[in-house]
């Protein structure tokens, strides 16, 4: 009996989460390969005669994406919490496995548009099943961390993409490459569905002390929200994570789909026939160096913590220092040699990460369980409709200018605004307690409006002879110059409208 009590006394805490993480790892390298191919394959796309693609069709094409994931976003959170990150993260790979493959037989713009808007869907399952696993797996002293370490995975998928890249695209052709890279998506399916289990206490691998360190925060609250989209729309922290996913997510965005068209154009890079290795070593070395980033940002929260600061301030302080990280980008383009551009873009990518992993606590930080995956929900849709609204900017700049100094000098001050947002909106990053009875009709109000000005946007098309097109593409009617920007106006003075309300009528209801 004694020796029992002394085994059990000194039995060390399991790692079976770990191997969680390692799966969370996979996937997102596998997403990240999938949604960099259209950036490391656009000059090649854009010299098809089938596709008859400039900047601005490019673009728009990317839009497509992009609204894809606003919109899967929102759902996928919605399902992650129904039935749990085993079979929602299963079901989102699935899907966007075979959008990808779909990308090799698409033979005109409308048909890659239709393949990348499956491929936004179900790439928007990645983050919110991968969250909602971390925060049913880890204690929140280890989230930011664990976040950091799968997250890592998307500068390995980004770092993996351009050799597949060089070794497949002489040999294969681009529209078999799409076919044969969609294999590593299923073989990670067999792996996730064999090993994950929602629940660690009902898992065969997992003993009880691992399970005591898992559940070491005290319970959340058991308490019903009837409305609970409604009521998360109204809190003050849904939005501190929101609009920093708002103003983060576009720049990475640009990296992935931009960058090795800026390196290109700007260094020379063959990025047609991939018959050097250059651009697949340029592109790799600064995902290389972002990977660095993503695991020393959740390292550097945690560590601050447990060096006695508190939760709010070890986020911030790491936000803020990754923010300065990020400035010397807005010099890229005056950098005449290659390998220093690769350093400097590959420190701001760094800088990303390690801020994004940050972020992506912040749900977890302040919400109970069950409303985390439709915060992140909510957020990664705002960061989609960011980015969306970032690459529509970023094809009228290029197709008129020229120039990719714009974008730099915007990813420069985007971090500063997002640690601004969230301080602003959560000073104390406190923890959600209770959600508001009545209906939260001025928000409802402001979002309604911010969405209607974004789709007349996102749908316009190129202004030609005073005119704006109503939708994308040749044959469309068309808005007076006039007539579409007082319809932009009208949608973002009800929105400010809207919010000013709200913050002055208090909702006066008993909380639940």
């Amino acid at each position: 009996m004694r020796e029992a009590t002394i085994a059990a006394a000194t039995e060390r805490v399991g790692r079976y989460r770990w191997v969680i993480v390692g799966l969370l790892f996979a996937a997102t390298a596998i997403n990240y390969i999938d949604r960099q191919m259209i950036g490391l394959l656009k000059p090649i796309m854009m010299e098809d005669p089938s596709l008859h693609m400039d900047e601005r069709t490019y673009a728009d094409i990317v839009v497509w994406f992009q609204i894809a994931y606003a919109i899967g976003y929102l759902g996928f959170g919605k399902v992650v919490d129904a039935i749990g990150a085993r079979m929602g993260y299963a079901a989102a790979v699935v899907i966007w496995t075979i959008a990808h493959v779909a990308h090799g037989g698409a033979y005109s713009v409308t048909q890659f548009a239709a393949a990348r808007f499956g491929l936004g869907i179900g790439e928007s399952g990645n983050f919110p099943a991968g969250v909602k696993a971390v925060t049913s797996w880890f204690p929140q002293k280890e989230r930011a961390f664990a976040v950091g370490v799968f997250n890592a995975g998307s500068n390995v998928g980004a770092i993996a993409a351009p050799l597949l890249c060089f070794l497949m695209v002489p040999a294969v052709g681009w529209r078999m490459t799409f076919i044969l890279t969609g294999v590593f998506g299923l073989i990670w399916l067999v792996a996730w569905l064999a090993v994950y289990r929602d629940d660690p206490a009902k898992h065969a691998r997992v003993g009880a002390p691992e399970v005591a360190h898992i559940t070491q925060d005290p319970a959340d609250p058991d308490v019903k929200t009837p409305g609970l989209w409604l009521r998360l729309l109204a809190q003050r922290e849904t939005w501190a994570f929101a609009l920093g996913k708002f103003f983060i997510d576009p720049i990475w965005w640009f990296y992935l789909f931009w960058l090795p068209g800026y390196l290109g154009t700007q260094y020379g890079l063959d990025l047609k026939t991939w018959s050097t290795p250059t651009a697949a070593l340029a592109l790799g070395g600064i995902y290389l160096i972002s990977d660095i980033g993503s695991v020393a940002g959740g390292w550097l929260s945690g560590r601050l913590m447990k060096g006695g600061m508190s939760v709010n301030a070890a986020r911030k302080i790491t936000m803020v220092i990754c923010a300065f990280c990020v400035l010397p980008v807005v010099f890229a383009t005056s950098v005449p040699n290659l390998w220093a551009s690769v350093l400097i873009i590959g420190i701001a990518a760094a800088a990303h990460q390690g801020f994004s992993a940050n972020l992506y606590t912040v749900p977890s930080d302040t919400f109970p369980r069950f409303a985390v995956g439709a915060v992140i929900g909510i957020g990664g849709t705002m960061g989609a409709i960011g980015g969306a609204l970032f690459s529509k900017y970023s094809g009228d700049v290029l197709d008129r200018v020229g120039s990719y100094a714009p974008m730099f000098i915007a990813a420069g001050a985007a971090y500063f605004l997002a640690v601004l947002s969230v301080h602003l909106l959560t000073p104390r990053l406190a923890r959600v307690e209770s959600f508001r009875h009545s209906t939260p009709w001025a928000v409802i109000a402001a979002v309604v409006a911010g969405l209607v000005g974004v789709i007349v946007f996102l749908a316009s098309g190129k202004n030609t002879e005073g005119c704006v097109p109503v939708w994308m593409g040749p044959a469309s009617p068309c808005f007076e110059t006039g007539t579409y920007w007082m319809i932009l106006g009208a949608c973002a003075a009800v929105a400010i409208l809207a919010i000013v309300v709200n913050t002055l009528v208090r909702d006066k209801a008993p909380q639940a």
